[in-house]
């Protein structure tokens, strides 16, 4: 039936309770499983942190032309992808496809560009959206783990960003992937190149609206991935041939650093990212074992970008990495980054008034950095151990009448299976002591 809104609006109530499920291509994170997705994405922030980088929280949604002029609108992200819808005053708003165009316009907001302490540092985390056609790996909402260093162009710079991805990844127990990278040159190379290209693609027999593409960004012609296409470009001149001194030398000196950091690499010269503000250095980490969706994250410098939305002509590099890729990407090397424990000690009473105090204890160890979970529910002793195995606890809790009569309560070490009783006001210590608390 509908119903009418505060403000005048019209919906419909769905009153089949069975029918609600996640919109297509939005992937629900449930334990055990959360807790790969948890660990892969912390992992990849911490490696961000360890070099610097303050935590940013930005908004799902911002105006679209925002990512129009950021993103490029001759790009498939805005053209084609772009989740976009008017508010009620006519505004246009999109839900963020990518990271960078929102950290650069909350820098230009907030002035931090104008703070003196440069490069602005920061790291994110989050939901991201695509209209894409779902399959593994590429979803509608995706979650990425990013970073952005704005204000200085050092190659030095590039180095580290690099790096932070490829030693998040290795933090992780994930080996089987390769760092591609290239130069996609600066101003005193680029507009050559792109009259070079142009005059390339104008004489092959390309259908109308990749020809149109060709006029507005050359580049991205030799990123379509379909066949013929690329059978047809598979000549065309590349970037990297016909790079300027300066910013050839801005590439060797990022490749020297790498090699200085002990980062492996490959230079792929055909690479063209996705998106249309990058400049100079850009790559990407690829995981052959992922099918069709190798790329488990990538980046690159722009330029241009922070004065193509109002701020002042400073540089910036940075990476978003697939935090859903990242996860399908250990499970197909056979390896996992979560601790498959739920808690450390489980808690099973024997009784009411052992669980008044168990609970109290449990209090007591979450207090000292612990965690704890309890067999709620009065379920019998061998119900109770069946959960205290589920859970991974390294140690379980009994407590029954007599242990409260003797003041005392039964410690299991669950990989031995012996069991020891400990003073009840001494059990918090003990438990510190040995996990390390």
């Amino acid at each position: 039936m509908d119903a009418r809104g505060a403000r005048g609006e019209n919906w419909t109530i769905v009153t089949k309770t069975s029918s609600f499920t996640a919109p297509k291509g939005v992937p629900d994170y449930l334990p055990p499983g959360s807790a790969e997705f948890v660990a892969v994405r912390d992992g990849l922030i911490h490696a961000a942190r360890l070099a610097g980088y303050g935590h940013v929280e930005l908004p799902v949604f911002e105006q679209t032309a925002l990512f129009a002029r950021g993103v490029g609108e001759s790009t498939d992200v805005v053209s084609k992808e772009m989740w976009t819808f008017a508010d009620r005053n006519g505004e246009s708003f999109t839900l963020r496809p990518e990271g960078t165009a929102g950290v650069m316009r909350a820098v230009i907001q907030h002035g931090l560009d104008k703070s003196g302490q440069l490069p602005v540092k920061l790291c994110y985390a989050g939901p991201f959206f695509r209209y894409e056609r779902p399959q593994a790996g590429r979803y509608r909402q995706l979650q990425q783990v990013g970073i952005e260093a704005i204000g200085i162009d050092d190659p030095a710079l590039d180095a580290e960003v690099i790096a932070i991805a490829d030693a998040g990844f290795r933090a992780l127990g994930l080996d089987g992937f390769r760092l591609e990278i290239t130069s996609l040159g600066d101003e005193t190379c680029r507009p050559q190149y792109r009259e070079l290209l142009q005059e390339f693609l104008r004489a092959l027999p390309l259908d109308e609206e990749t020809q149109r593409r060709a006029e507005i960004n050359p580049l991205r012609v030799l990123d379509d991935k379909r066949p013929e296409v690329r059978a047809l470009t598979a000549n065309a001149p590349l970037m990297i041939d016909h790079l300027s001194e300066s910013a050839k030398a801005h590439f060797d000196e990022v490749l020297a650093h790498l090699d200085a950091l002990g980062v492996a690499y490959v230079v792929n010269p055909r690479m063209v990212r996705g998106l249309d503000y990058y400049t100079k250095t850009t790559f990407e980490f690829v995981h052959d074992q992922l099918g069709a969706q190798s790329g488990i994250g990538g980046g690159g410098r722009y330029d241009g970008l922070m004065a193509e939305l109002g701020g002042q002509p400073l540089s910036g590099i940075g990476f978003g990495i697939g935090v859903d890729r990242t996860v399908l990407a250990l499970a197909a090397e056979g390896k996992s980054a979560a601790d498959p424990a739920r808690c450390q000690v489980y808690g099973v009473a024997l009784g009411d008034e052992a669980k008044a105090k168990l609970v109290a204890v449990a209090g007591e160890l979450r207090a000292a950095g612990i965690s704890v979970d309890l067999a709620y529910g009065g379920r019998g002793m061998k119900g109770a151990m069946k959960g205290a195995d589920r859970s991974g606890a390294r140690y379980t809790l009994v407590l029954g009448d007599r242990d409260l009569a003797e003041n005392t309560i039964g410690v299991k070490e669950m990989a031995s299976g012996e069991q020891r009783s400990v003073p009840l006001d001494a059990v918090v210590t003990v438990l510190s002591e040995e996990l390390g608390r």
